[in-house]
């Protein structure tokens, strides 16, 4: 590789630049085909939507990969070193990204992006018909193409640490059995203090919740954190999710179930705080890794502390009880804060991840982390998956899985091929609780500034501390810039203890 003059270097790092926002301008329009056929588009739309996604998907994987984007980063890589801070991480990290799409083969990539968009709507009609065997082939086609993938990219000691890097750069199955374990330990004996405790009623959720009404209040609650519909949406989905098109278009979706409102509310939040995070990264960076979010588990972190350690903590359940009361007085007319806080924050095991509590969640992360592992290892078959997801549920949560759609339908992510994904979710819990401890310290009044529907502060204490350095650091070094020191379980352990000391008396 030829060393770049110092005159040109400039020159070829624009080049660079428009190169890669180009192939982004491609990334987001496949991300706006997704997005609309998950929200709007009609059933018989599918087939040819999975043509379409695959054709892009080649002509996304060949930008990336071509001569000439090829010969420019090359050319900025050997000459790395004279660029400041920003340019030179841009450089690296879009290195690092070229030398794992180098090893995938243009018509790899649209078999799996025909295979993931066959995945999910044969996930769709498992579904709807309840029947795990409907599901079986596309899913033997997905776990088939994530080996190769495994394969392809190269690892060491175990196939799904090829996986995992692609969603938690740097995390192997080594570090996560060792994490996994302490979690398992600590949160059993956390909860071995609260089980036999007298359980707060929630029986005020169980009812009827008008759909519009859902809706209407949803909307509310997150333009009140200060999400803008300048910038975002908020749609209906068979699975909640948040997309992002560029720094000013980040959009949500939500799902009603009008027999409990937590889904539709919590899940709202959740997906803001995912949508906050692509908000906050510099515009002026867009396509290049400085725009860009570190990890999955950072962006974990977003969701979960607003969701967790905003959404349901005290002081924002008695800010918007009269507004709860107003939208559903039949519901709530009688209930006080203290009961609805308490009622919502309470531990006892659920069929389904997403309306799992704090605690005995991150069960649901750690039998599908071991699942997957099993999967890719070939040491599982999906012929035999929905037997072992049953046996986990029941080992580790003690409760019977009554039909597919309650146990292993319940998430789109392996539709989607995102296998090492889910490990991230605690990951980001972890990272949350820490993030909010520090932000405390920094915000002395935030607590009552919650009280107040004030958020701006913690929303700015997070664009500066996390949000605006995109892919500029490892999510490690994230979390040493912000807080001051690397990820510590014991933030996420004192928060349990804290909010559980109220609802359980411990």
């Amino acid at each position: 590789m030829k060393i770049i003059k110092m005159e040109n270097h400039k020159a070829e790092y624009e080049k660079y630049k428009a190169l890669r926002q180009k192939t982004a301008d491609l990334e987001n329009i496949l991300g706006l085909l997704s997005w609309d056929q998950e929200v709007y588009m009609p059933q018989e739309g599918a087939q040819f939507r999975a043509q379409q996604q695959a054709t892009l998907s080649g002509v996304v994987h060949e930008m990336s990969t071509s001569p000439e984007y090829i010969k420019t980063l090359e050319k900025l890589y050997a000459a790395k070193d004279k660029f400041p801070f920003t340019e030179r991480k841009n450089i690296e990290e879009s290195y690092k990204s070229l030398k794992k799409n180098r090893k995938l083969p243009t018509d790899f990539i649209q078999r799996e992006s025909k295979a993931i968009s066959e995945a999910y709507q044969a996930w769709m009609k498992a579904r709807k018909e309840n029947n795990f065997q409907t599901f079986k082939p596309q899913l033997r086609t997905i776990i088939s193409l994530q080996r190769d993938k495994a394969e392809l990219l190269g690892y060491q000691d175990h196939p799904y640490n090829a996986l995992l890097d692609l969603y938690e750069p740097e995390m192997t199955v080594s570090k996560l059995d060792v994490i996994f374990a302490d979690v398992r330990k600590n949160l059993s004996t956390f909860f071995g203090k609260i089980k036999d405790k007298e359980q707060p009623d929630d029986s005020f959720f169980n009812t009827n919740f008008d759909k519009d009404a859902q809706i209407q209040l949803c909307r509310k609650l997150v333009e009140d954190l200060g999400y803008s519909w300048k910038s975002g949406r908020l749609d209906l989905s068979e699975h909640p999710f948040s997309i992002s098109f560029n720094p000013q278009d980040a959009r949500i979706t939500t799902r009603i179930n009008e027999t409990d409102i937590r889904e539709s509310i919590w899940g709202s939040i959740h997906e803001t705080g995912h949508a906050f995070y692509e908000l906050g990264l510099p515009a002026e960076q867009y396509g290049l890794p400085a725009g860009s979010p570190v990890s999955l588990s950072m962006h974990e972190s977003q969701s979960r502390l607003w969701e967790n350690n905003v959404g349901k903590s005290q002081a924002y359940i008695s800010a918007y009880m009269p507004l709860l009361k107003n939208a559903f007085p039949d519901a709530f007319g009688n209930v006080t804060d203290t009961q609805f806080f308490k009622g919502l924050n309470k531990v006892q095991p659920d069929l389904i991840r997403i309306n799992s509590d704090e605690v005995t969640y991150h069960f649901h992360i750690l039998l599908r982390y071991e699942l997957e592992k099993d999967l890719i290892d070939g040491t599982l078959s999906v012929n035999d998956l929905e037997e072992a997801w049953n046996a986990k549920i029941k080992g580790y949560l003690g409760l019977d899985v009554p039909s597919p759609k309650m146990g292993v339908l319940q998430d789109i992510h392996w539709s989607h091929g995102s296998l090492g994904y889910f490990p991230t979710y605690s990951l980001g819990s972890f990272y949350a609780a820490q993030f909010y401890h520090f932000a405390e310290q920094a915000i002395p009044n935030l607590t009552d500034q919650i009280a107040n529907k004030q958020f701006g502060d913690l929303l700015n204490w997070l664009r500066e501390n996390v949000h605006r350095h995109g892919h500029t650091f490892t999510s490690e070094e994230l979390c040493k810039i912000a807080t001051g020191e690397g990820l510590d379980y014991k933030y996420f352990d004192d928060y349990l203890n804290r909010k559980y000391a109220v609802v359980y008396g411990i």
